[in-house]
């Protein structure tokens, strides 16, 4: 038998850079997906609209993949292959997040409807695209992580998403400077230079797959058929790890749309931060305070990689020792601006996807080494009950804080075992289709409960939304513009308050029920793997109770 040459994936530098190049469109993606959370009270005052409009925009962002595109996209992805599908559905997030910039700004019309309209469809668009790109960036970290370190591969992929989440929340007011459209132009930017970066990664696809089919031991895709479909969904350890995955995401991303609002009204947290509590960076405030989440990002990379690429355990010691101790100096450093940041509604909640960034590769790191990643996905659940009745039932600032936290933790804890888990379950021809129809079930719990908590939230606050549109109708005969009407009605809510806060306890309870479905159904995973062998609870690399039976009967044969 032929040797086995060696192949760009087998250069450590290459995968990590490759990592990087696909990491700027999951990057780009998450930041317009979450960035209008930092916003939500600016578009209520500056644009006229209402939560219920609020989760209706947000919620656009799920109907074509509600009704399937991502399955599309998923079969496209294993027929077309890595590279035509990126472009095709990058340039489609692309569209759609500069359609939604244009609607923003008023290009059509200032009317609000048209604004509306425009933003939707913009959203629509973006969305058919987003999810698709995220299936794409796991299946071409299966393509060149597979039997490395794919958990952790996964998981810092995943952080660069988190990380664009949580700037997108802090940084959107002060890049906007108190206006709406242009918080939303950079946001759109930022896809168009990920979009750029997948193309510069073409270049060592096409390479690799050069090398690829040089390579006798490489087996040759199969052409996509409907059966296979059929095998998926009636896969029970499939099942169940697509439906964790609806019920987990649908407890967390519509809450983080939410989450600063629920900050301001419940804790009384402020909005605007004070000139002192920002940190400048060549002239820029924006620049200076994402600084600090990159900062954050890095520490949170050097605590897994630094130590790993070391093989002395006295080495690995000292160079962790040497990270955390330059990590507490980093905090102390920032203990008063930290200390303003923890007051104010839009940064306290990116501890959320803050959470994650800080440990999703250090799980990532632990599933690799150690396995357990059905147990860890069971506690992720646990975490997620915690932090939503702690931020629901309870009025304790320090209650919420460490809710807030222990959701940032979950939702690092059951993505970073939840994904490679998949890579277990489906053959890697097939990750498109699979992660495709894991993606679309997801939206549509996303789709219900994006919608569903602006909905409830007007609907438990009928006195709030009355005296809302009351005292816009009142500025608006004053003859004020936009802009002015949105700081007096800031004042009127957040100062002098004699517009009542929004209560969130109905709407954030409603999450609390998906945390124990999510529980019940890690459970259950962790129960079928037993009986179906695909070895969730092993390290990556292991084999498996059912390969190792497979190969013990190819030997017989």
């Amino acid at each position: 038998m032929e040797a086995i040459k060696k192949t760009l994936k087998d250069s450590a530098g290459l995968r990590w850079l490759v990592l990087i190049l696909i990491s700027g469109l999951t990057f780009g993606t998450y930041w317009f997906q979450d960035f209008f959370s930092g916003i939500k009270p600016l578009m209520i005052t500056e644009l006229g609209i209402t939560s219920s409009q609020f989760g209706t925009l947000i919620q656009w962002t799920t109907w074509a993949n509600v009704f399937g595109m991502i399955i599309i996209g998923g079969i496209i992805l294993d027929n077309w292959g890595i590279r035509r599908t990126g472009i095709v559905f990058g340039s489609l997030a692309t569209l759609g997040a500069a359609l939604t910039a244009m609607g923003a700004a008023g290009t059509f019309s200032d009317d609000l409807d048209t604004q509306m309209w425009t933003m939707m469809i913009g959203r629509l668009l973006f969305g058919s695209g987003l999810e698709v790109v995220c299936v794409i960036a796991m299946r071409t970290i299966v393509k060149w992580f597979k039997g490395y370190e794919l958990a952790l591969a996964m998981a810092i992929n995943m952080g660069f998403g988190r990380l664009g989440s949580t700037l997108g929340q802090a940084l959107s007011i002060d890049i906007g400077g108190g206006v709406v459209s242009p918080s939303v132009n950079f946001a759109a930017t930022l896809i168009g230079i990920g979009l750029l970066m997948f193309l510069i990664y073409i270049m060592f696809d096409v390479k690799l797959d050069r090398q690829l089919k040089g390579n006798v031991a490489t087996e040759e895709d199969e052409p996509f058929r409907f059966s296979d479909l059929v095998k998926l969904i009636t896969n029970r350890s499939f099942i169940l790890i697509a439906l964790l995955c609806v019920t987990f995401y649908s407890a967390v991303f519509p809450f983080m749309q939410y989450a600063p609002d629920l900050l301001i009204h419940k804790f009384n947290f402020t909005y605007d931060l004070p000139e002192r509590a920002t940190i400048e960076f060549f002239g820029s405030k924006a620049l200076g305070n994402a600084s600090v989440y990159i900062a954050l990002f890095i520490f949170a990379l050097a605590v897994t990689l630094v130590p790993g690429r070391i093989k002395s355990r006295r080495g690995k010691t000292v160079s962790l020792i040497i990270v955390l101790v330059l990590f507490v100096v980093f905090i102390y450093s920032l203990s008063d601006t930290f200390g303003m940041w923890l007051r104010n509604g839009p940064k306290t909640a990116s501890l959320i996807p803050l959470g994650s960034i800080l440990f999703t590769p250090i799980f990532g790191k632990i599933v690799d080494n150690k396995g357990r990643a059905a147990s860890l996905m069971i506690l992720g659940a646990f975490l997620l009950i915690f932090a939503h009745l702690t931020l629901s039932v309870f009025d304790n600032v320090v209650l919420g804080y460490l809710g807030l936290l222990s959701l940032g933790i979950a939702f690092s804890l059951v993505p970073a075992a939840m994904w490679p888990s998949v890579s277990k379950i489906v053959a890697e021809n097939r990750l498109g289709t699979a992660y495709a129809t894991m993606f679309t079930v997801q939206n549509w719990g996303l789709n219900l409960f994006f919608w569903g908590i602006g909905w409830s939230l007007d609907k438990v606050n009928p006195d709030v939304v009355a005296r809302l549109e009351s005292a816009r109708n009142d500025l608006e005969k004053q003859g004020l513009s936009n802009i002015e009407i949105s700081d007096k009605l800031r004042h009127m809510q957040f100062v002098t308050q004699e517009i009542p806060s929004f209560d969130y306890t109905i709407p954030i309870l409603m999450l609390v029920g998906l945390g124990v479905i999510a529980m019940f159904l890690a459970f259950m995973l962790k129960r079928a793997d037993r009986k179906q062998g695909y070895g969730l609870e092993l390290p990556s690399g292991a084999e498996s109770p059912r390969e190792k039976e497979a190969r013990e009967r190819a030997n017989v044969e």
